[in-house]
Formats: structure tokens, C-alpha cells, sequence
């Protein structure tokens, strides 16, 4: 029984994993960038309401730029549009390594991309780069 229990969870990771990864060429399901296995973490409350307003967001920039989850998922090089839609509803992150990619598909500069999504994704690292009086 708790056999059953083990593979059921294997198999439901996997494939929350490919998911994830969007079979974007070069990632393989279940790992990350450098093929390290993910890492899966509870979000605390406060984490999982700033990534959703930084869903919205990104929503807003992906309406300003007349683009649907489908053609953003086209630049990207994503096989599924889910994985914009999961990132805009905050059950997802902009993986870091895309970046840039992402902010040039907007049409927006990609280092204030990247400080607006760290004041959501990670705002303590943000305050002390980017408030903090030296």
C-alpha cells in the first residue's frame, strides 16, 4: 500500500516536472537548466500573493504588447502556452535564466524587467540591491 502511495507521488511529480519545463529544447523533465533534479517548495502565503501580482504584471505587459499566451509562448520557444498561463497566475515563476528572452518579447528593457520581477520574487534580496543606502 504505501508502495502504491510512493509511485503515485513519483508519477505525479514527473509530470507536474514536463510541465514545468515545456519541452523546451535542451531541458529534460524533472531537472533544471544544468540537469540538476528540481527542487519542489511550499510557497509561504505572502510569497505566493507577490508572485501572483507579478502575474499580473506580466499580464499587463503581455496585453500592452498585443500578444496572446500563445504567441508569447511561440518567442519563447515554448511548445504549450500553460506554462504563461501558470507563470500569470502566479503558480509559476519566470525561470531566471530567461530573463531576458522574456523582457525582449515584451518589448521591455530587460534590466528593469528584471528588478520589478526580484521586488516580487525575491523582495528582501531586492531591498538590500536596490534600497538600501550604502
Amino acid at each position: 500500500m504505501a508502495n502504491y502511495a510512493i509511485d503515485s507521488l513519483v508519477g505525479a511529480y514527473s509530470q507536474i516536472a514536463s510541465l514545468v519545463n515545456m519541452n523546451r529544447p535542451g531541458k529534460q523533465a524533472g531537472s533544471n537548466v544544468a540537469g540538476a533534479p528540481l527542487q519542489v517548495a511550499k510557497a509561504e502565503p505572502q510569497a505566493k500573493k507577490l508572485r501572483k501580482k507579478a502575474g499580473t504584471w506580466l499580464k499587463e505587459l503581455r496585453t500592452r504588447a498585443g500578444l496572446s499566451q500563445i504567441e508569447l509562448a511561440e518567442r519563447l520557444g515554448y511548445k504549450y502556452y500553460t506554462f504563461i498561463s501558470q507563470v500569470e497566475n502566479g503558480f509559476g515563476r519566470v525561470p531566471t535564466e530567461s530573463l531576458e528572452e522574456w523582457a525582449r518579447a515584451l518589448g521591455v528593457d530587460p534590466s528593469a524587467f528584471a528588478r520589478e520581477l526580484l521586488s516580487y520574487y525575491d523582495p528582501e534580496l531586492h531591498r538590500l540591491l536596490f534600497e538600501v543606502k550604502r
